[in-house]
């Protein structure tokens, strides 16, 4: 780059965006990367603010913060997403499809580190929707070495910084357990509140049994489910250590591998998660998941209908930003509910 007063810079060819902001009316660029300043274009200029400009001047060594942006979008895009134009000197990456983002956060971190690059991110192991902005990618400087592109792509490695996994809707059986409801001592209030979540991803419930507190009968019926074809099996109630809570014992004699059994979340702490042999999900819910607006259901849910495996490690890290303050007003997930994994 070269610095030129903006008056003797007629005829040159600006090496970055200028940008015109006026509050609460606009922020955008008056003039674009490669514009050649015209007479008429120095008042512009110099009304918003420029008294001096870079005009470019080729560097075999150097590249354009926006051919550097390039190779940053390239580094982060997976499947399922789109970038953006450039803009001043950023590029975004945009979902695709509704589903599940993850992010490597080691390699992330290991290329925000370098400097004079930056790579925002949104939290990974969450939903997203069609149309949400991922990221964010630029330098700092409006041209840097390219050597320090290439050290970027030698921190990055191999594959994509971001996954962004669609959501395969499952048709899955719900079992409500608890003699006050089997006997029909009082309503089923849990089953709606499951039926309402899974419908928002498109889930539909195939099977739904209400049995009291029997582990056979439990046990028999998350079978039936499972030999009819459910992808994914439900269990509301029982999961707490009290004598007639039943359900952790009859979801083990199902022969299912238990990941957990209770996790470092809260609410959430006694949540169930086993796998059958062939890879369905068999989830025992506590009764938070009925009466709090967020728990660690809404944490794992992703990950199930993403088919993202869930291990034992990953729900020990969810102890770090794993309590929920229960805000008055819920904006999960735009909140810390979750992010510390």
């Amino acid at each position: 780059m070269k610095l030129l007063k903006t008056e003797e810079a007629v005829g040159q060819v600006l090496c970055h965006d200028i940008t015109q902001i006026i509050r609460g009316v606009t922020k955008n660029a008056v003039f674009r990367k490669g514009h050649i300043i015209t007479p008429e274009d120095v008042p512009v200029l110099l009304s918003v603010g420029k008294e001096h400009v870079y005009i470019w001047e080729k560097n075999e060594n150097m590249l354009h913060e926006n051919d550097a942006a390039e190779i940053l979008r390239a580094l982060c895009q997976g499947p399922n997403m789109h970038a953006t134009a450039p803009k001043e000197g950023k590029i975004e990456l945009v979902a695709d499809e509704d589903g599940l983002l993850l992010a490597d956060v080691e390699r992330l971190r290991a290329v925000n580190r370098l400097g004079e690059m930056m790579i925002a991110t949104r939290s990974s192991g969450f939903p997203v929707k069609r149309g949400d902005k991922l990221c964010g990618t630029r330098v700092i400087p409006l041209v840097i070495e390219k050597e320090k592109m290439e050290a970027a792509r030698q921190a990055a490695g191999d594959g994509p910084l971001l996954r962004l996994l669609p959501f395969r809707p499952r048709r899955y059986g719900l079992i409500t357990t608890g003699s006050e409801v089997y006997h029909g001592r009082i309503e089923d209030t849990f089953s709606p509140v499951i039926q309402e979540k899974l419908a928002e991803y498109g889930c539909e419930s195939g099977w739904h049994e209400v049995l009291d507190d029997d582990h056979v009968q439990i046990t028999a019926a998350v079978n039936r489910m499972l030999a009819a074809g459910a992808e994914l099996v439900l269990c509301t109630g029982g999961m707490s250590v009290d004598p007639d809570d039943r359900t952790p014992l009859a979801i083990k004699n199902t022969g299912a591998k238990i990941v957990s059994y209770g996790a470092p979340v809260l609410p959430g702490a006694m949540f169930l998660l086993a796998y059958t042999a062939d890879g369905r999900p068999i989830c025992g819910l506590p009764g938070c998941v009925m009466y709090a607006k967020r728990t660690i259901f809404d944490l794992v849910l992703p990950f199930l209908l993403a088919d993202v495996p869930v291990t034992a490690e990953h729900l020990a890290g969810l102890g770090h930003g794993g309590l929920c303050l229960n805000c008055p007003e819920c904006r999960f997930p735009n909140c810390m509910f979750g992010k510390g994994v």
